[in-house]
């Protein structure tokens, strides 16, 4: 049986955690910075989660980090 690849752009896109959860950027944090609030910029900062229902796809994208 050959060896499943993996999801190059997931790969470099998404962290899974200890725990399963499948770890990501939070988006609208590339330019256009100066016309949202301080608080804004920097709740984007922290990471975000993937929802357990959509963590499911990551199984098939990411085969060995699952």
């Amino acid at each position: 049986m050959p060896k499943m690849k993996t999801h190059s752009a997931t790969k470099k896109r998404f962290k899974m955690t200890a725990t399963g959860k499948v770890k990501r950027q939070k988006a609208y944090r590339r330019h256009l910075m100066a016309s949202k609030t301080q608080k804004r910029k920097r709740q984007l900062r922290k990471a975000g989660y993937i929802n357990s229902v959509d963590a499911k796809h990551f199984v098939v994208l990411l085969p060995y980090k699952s």
